[in-house]
């Protein structure tokens, strides 16, 4: 190891999955790692509370694609399967609809037969067919578009390139794709509402997201004792072992830079530290709107395609109500008109659909004996100021919305076993965690337009040693892809530090600004 590397330090900004993986892998190759965090410990929107002796976790609460998680970890040199104490699951979630019916969305095969069989005759043998297209997806897309760096634009527009969008059915709406396969609605939304993991709807995204389901189906699901946190907690302590620095309540306040480098942070105690090399893990339309000088960048990120935010409840239960899986979609039959009032209207419909978390059923360390934690989580349309959103009116409409649901399966007397309930609105996801619009599951959509080189660059155009990892970089959103994220990051600065990196084209680039450039500057590279 080069002597220089190891004096060479890197300050992080928030201490999310992303910012203590990409701190985990740096401070292995010698660098002097420290992680700024604005609240009062590590995590992010992966972080959890705990309310007498019930544990609640935060953002994530479902562990999807264990390979991901597997591959990434390795790259830290760490056995995921030894590091973290994982419960299995057979069952990966229960669905519920309209009329009554439940599906166990499980890995038992011939469980899931009959089930597929009872609701549309044939379709058992169409949903491994779907599977295996959608894991296909998975596999290419992590080969060749999520799971790579591109440095210019034609790594990514190039000829092969285009066969493999194609490949990937890139133009084709999910909910286009998984008609192919079902017509029974039910099962229609049974393979398309995993979109709301990455905050978008099925209707606007395109196909490759069928790898969801395929994932959980085909790779299984476990759930970390101690709950999702835990990863992150034990990955803190993994850093720390390293020599990382983690220094909570600490928000930054700027980015000081100077000509073409960043050359430290100004904290909103006025304090002020130096550094190398720069990484923000915050949010990253927040950084380019807060946090960095120039607007321009930020007035463009601004007009991008945004995902959706959560309404969350936090429910103490005196009780353990029967039925409920440890996962629980409620779906309703208004499924378009429930997806367009959130992603188009930017509010909630009266037939929502929403999500319960119940950790309890796998993990007994997650309440008091004989009592429940419950997470109650309502997609809703992230915070827009052009439209009428009256969130109490809204979170009012929620929760009657939740019990009246709850009430047909029999807990008539949910309300009188409520020992406390914290409400999570998109404001509350905005002040806590600084993410843009309160779009909690990670700021920026994933429009073709939005991803591989036409999302926002892991690199500043113009800062070479400013850095970015987390949702809103490449290659996106949820947990798993987060960890890319860092892995990325982390590779990009192991390749850029030994020499001073040039700036790149475009920190993010649309197709009409890349003929707008072509025509004034007469390039053809950008």
């Amino acid at each position: 190891m080069n002597r220089a590397l190891k004096r060479k330090s890197v300050a992080i900004i928030g201490a999310g999955i992303g910012g203590v993986a990409t701190a985990i892998k740096l401070a292995k190759s010698g660098f002097d790692v420290t992680v700024y965090e604005k609240n009062s410990a590590p995590g992010g929107r992966a972080s959890q509370m705990i309310r007498e002796g019930h544990r609640f976790d935060l953002g994530a609460t479902i562990f999807l694609m264990p390979e991901i998680y597997r591959d990434t970890f390795a790259n830290l040199d760490i056995d995921l399967y030894e590091f973290i104490e994982f419960l299995p699951m057979t069952t990966l979630y229960q669905l519920y609809f309209d009329d009554g019916s439940v599906l166990d969305f499980t890995t038992d095969e011939k469980k899931m037969e009959a089930q597929l069989e009872a609701i549309e005759p044939g379709s058992y043998r169409m949903m491994k067919s779907y599977l295996a297209k959608g894991y296909g997806f998975l596999k290419l897309g992590l080969s060749r578009l999520l799971g790579r760096n591109f440095y210019r634009l034609f790594d990514f527009v190039n000829l092969s390139n285009v066969g493999l969008l194609i490949r990937l059915k890139a133009y084709l709406r999910h909910q286009t794709f998984v008609n192919r396969f079902f017509r029974h609605p039910h099962l229609q939304m049974a393979f398309t509402f995993q979109n709301i993991y990455v905050g978008q709807s099925p209707y606007e995204a395109p196909a490759l997201f069928s790898m969801l389901p395929a994932a959980e189906l085909l790779e299984g699901s476990m759930f970390p004792k101690g709950g999702m946190n835990r990863i992150v907690s034990r990955l803190v302590e993994y850093a720390e072992e390293l020599g990382v620095s983690f220094v909570c309540n600490k928000p930054v306040a700027k980015i000081l830079t100077e000509n073409r480098r960043a050359t430290g942070l100004l904290f909103e105690d006025d304090t002020r530290v130096a550094a190398d090399i720069v990484v923000a893990n915050a949010d990253l339309p927040y950084v380019y709107n807060n946090l960095l000088p120039d607007k321009r960048p930020a007035a463009r990120i601004n007009k991008l395609n945004y995902s959706c935010s959560a309404l969350v409840f936090h429910w103490g239960i005196d009780k353990v109500y029967p039925g409920l899986a440890q996962h629980n979609v409620f779906l309703s039959d208004q499924y378009r008109q429930c997806l367009d009032t959130i992603f188009k209207d930017k509010t909630l419909s009266e037939d929502f659909c929403f999500y319960i978390h119940s950790p309890v059923r796998t993990d007994s360390t997650a309440a008091p004996e004989g009592q429940d934690s419950l997470s109650v989580l309502i997609p809703v349309g992230h915070i827009d100021p052009a439209k009428n959103q009256d969130w109490n009116r809204i979170r009012s409409m929620a929760r009657q919305g939740v019990i009246n649901r709850l009430k047909k399966l029999g807990w008539k007397d949910l309300e009188d076993h409520i020992k406390f309930e914290i409400c999570y609105l998109p404001g509350t996801w905005e002040s806590m965690f600084h993410v843009s619009r309160g779009a909690t599951f990670g700021s920026l959509g994933h429009n073709i337009m939005q991803m591989g080189y036409f999302r926002p660059h892991n690199r500043h155009n113009r800062y070479s040693n400013l850095y970015f990892t987390g949702g809103s970089t490449h290659p996106g959103n949820g947990i798993p892809l987060v960890l890319l994220s860092a892995k990325l990051t982390s590779e990009r600065i192991l390749k850029e530090q030994f020499t001073e990196p040039g700036p790149a084209r475009n920190n993010f680039t649309t197709i009409g600004t890349l003929v707008h450039n072509r025509k004034q500057n007469g390039k053809q590279d950008y």
